[in-house]
């Protein structure tokens, strides 16, 4: 497979944002769509849609992201573009990154940023640790990511806490 020049989405949120969730670069299903977490076996929409406790995997996607936006959850990711043969992380070459810092600046509602597993958190932590925000590593929702879903809802229970009013 060869490499090709991939770059990411645009941030979804509203000003009154408290919480971020950041991947590291959309995978090839959600770049064609141009939709966040578009791949049908990714778990992201059911592990938000439990921290909410609403189900989200049934609506269409503006929707989920009226939804989402609602509970003052935002979503964006690390890599702005990079190089990347399929939709692994580990195959990314020659990340780009997001001016993450610049951005969340203007959001004075913010208190945390969570990362959509190792790879966003390793590159976002750098990025973004001179920030006065918690930042929360979580088990990718990825399908590449083989730890049981009740594992990886476990850890993304503690998102409830920056949601909502």
């Amino acid at each position: 497979m060869a490499l090709t020049l991939k770059h990411g989405l645009p941030p979804v949120a509203r000003p009154d944002a408290r919480l971020f969730i950041l991947g590291s670069l959309p995978g090839d299903a959600s770049l064609a769509a141009r939709q966040y977490y578009a791949h049908p076996r990714n778990s992201f929409w059911r592990l938000v849609g439990l921290v909410i406790d609403e189900e989200l995997q049934s609506l269409d996607y503006p929707a989920r992201l009226e939804r989402l936006t609602a509970h003052r959850i935002g979503l964006w990711d690390v890599v702005a573009h990079a190089s990347r043969a399929g939709s692994l992380d580990q195959a990314i070459r020659g990340a780009g990154h997001n001016p993450l810092a610049d951005y969340f600046a203007g959001f004075t509602d913010l208190r945390a940023v969570a990362f959509n597993g190792a790879t966003a958190a390793l590159a976002g932590r750098r990025l973004l640790g001179s920030l006065n925000l918690e930042l929360v590593d979580l088990p990718s929702s990825s399908p590449a990511n083989t730890r049981p879903f009740q594992e990886k809802a476990a850890a993304w229970a503690q998102l409830a806490r920056y949601c909502g009013d």
